[in-house]
């Protein structure tokens, strides 16, 4: 009895010891450790739909984890709040279609702290990592494989080029004409009650009806008074106390020039500089939508006839930006002048004068390289009597085109990119 007894616990023995070697020899199943574990393997979480975002304003820090098959480099961006042991992790460069990392760095990401200047870094790496979608600056969004697009632009801060078919109604006959147009437009807050607006070498110039129109500089600013200029109070039951504001600015031009023919009359005029008083009738909380009047004098040169004028003026013009994101825009004025001190001319009255009104809509359609590419339409009239042999009457154009920005930035009150998902 006592050979197979002796036998029997050495057989156990062994099989002890094989079971012991195996255990050993066979990596840990990490997806079943969880990640707040000390001393526990580093776990990526599953994917949530949609993936969170990460925040520009958070301390970002630089993580080099295990390689994966979609993200072998290991490189990682971390956002990680300590109270819940959680990080929002992206991957440092971009992914390709299937998903995978390739070598292009993420555009337009925040700062990100290399993990060898953060004492806790080994620490982060046991909170639960779950995957998100880097941060991105306010106006622009990033999509899940790390690209970045804008979603938001500012009309009134671009350099554009356009150009539009844009036919010339006049007695009855319409002439087919192309329109390619310019400018240069600039705002500049200072603080929050005050728009400085400036527009450079505006121009348009006309094929089919040889014409032109250029200014150099344009410049308006918008203010919000603090002070109330009428404080108004009612005693119809409770007395109540209406304050009125009233939002003066001023309006300058310098070396506007306008060249047109009509038939065999050839007109050119130049205004050496205009200033106009304005008057905000209404404009947005941001100071960048607006309607007014404005009136004033301009000093213009008539070329043609070789003799300066004085031209009084008066405007109601409109400017609005119609949507968050500045994809809509709508313009619209009506402006009269009257031209004085000028010497006689045959076949035009000794004072004459110039009607015009106007509206035109602007809508983004795509954007190319992250410059919007929009739709343009207009329409506008002139009454004038300042062209020689040339009876004053109404001509009427009407304009469709493209206009394409080379730069847009995002709107100063643009969202984050969360927004962009709404």
């Amino acid at each position: 009895m006592l050979s197979p007894a002796v036998a029997l616990g050495c057989a156990l023995l062994l099989a002890q010891a094989g079971g012991d070697a195996d255990t050993e020899a066979r990596p840990p199943d990490v997806a079943t450790r969880p990640a707040e574990e000390p001393g526990a393997p580093t776990v990526l979480q599953p994917p949530a739909s949609p993936l969170p975002m990460q925040n520009p304003d958070t301390l970002t820090v630089c993580l080099t984890l295990p390689p994966t098959k979609a993200v072998p480099s290991g490189k990682w961006r971390a956002q990680c709040d300590d109270s819940t042991r959680r990080c929002l992790v992206a991957p440092v460069y971009e992914l390709d279609a299937d998903g995978l990392e390739t070598d292009r760095p993420l555009e337009r990401v925040g700062l990100c702290t290399d993990e060898t200047y953060v004492p806790d870094a080994a620490r982060l790496k046991t909170y639960r990592l779950e995957p998100a979608i880097a941060d991105s600056p306010a106006g622009w969004y990033r999509d899940e494989r790390g690209r970045v697009m804008q979603f938001n632009f500012d009309l009134n801060r671009r350099v554009w080029l356009g150009g539009a078919w844009s036919p010339l109604s006049r007695d009855g006959n319409v002439q087919g004409r192309m329109r390619a147009d310019f400018g240069i437009a600039v705002e500049v807050p200072s603080g929050d009650k005050k728009l400085h607006r400036f527009r450079f070498l505006e121009s348009e110039l006309y094929l089919g009806e040889p014409s032109f129109e250029l200014t150099a500089l344009r410049y308006d600013f918008s203010v919000e008074r603090d002070e109330p200029l009428f404080r108004i109070t009612t005693f119809f039951g409770e007395p109540r106390r209406h304050d009125i504001s009233i939002n003066l600015g001023l309006w300058m031009e310098w070396l506007h020039v306008e060249e047109l023919e009509r038939g065999r009359s050839k007109a050119g005029f130049l205004t050496w500089g205009a200033m106009h008083a304005t008057l905000d009738l209404w404009h947005s909380s941001d100071l960048v939508s607006y309607v007014r009047v404005r009136a004033g004098p301009s000093v213009e040169r008539d070329y043609k006839n070789g003799f300066n004028t004085l031209v009084p003026g008066a405007a109601l013009e409109g400017d609005l930006t119609l949507d968050r994101d500045g994809f809509h825009h709508l313009h619209m004025a009506v402006e009269a002048e009257k031209v004085l001190l000028a010497e006689e001319v045959a076949g035009r009255p000794l004072r004459p004068e110039r009607l015009r009104v106007g509206a035109g809509y602007e809508a983004i359609l795509l954007a190319i390289n992250d410059q919007p590419l929009s739709l343009v339409v207009d329409g506008r009239g002139v009454w004038r009597s300042d062209l020689v042999h040339v009876p004053a009457q109404w001509e009427w154009s009407a304009s469709a085109g493209l206009r394409f920005s080379l730069w847009a930035p995002a709107r100063r009150s643009a969202p984050m990119a969360p927004a962009a998902r709404e």
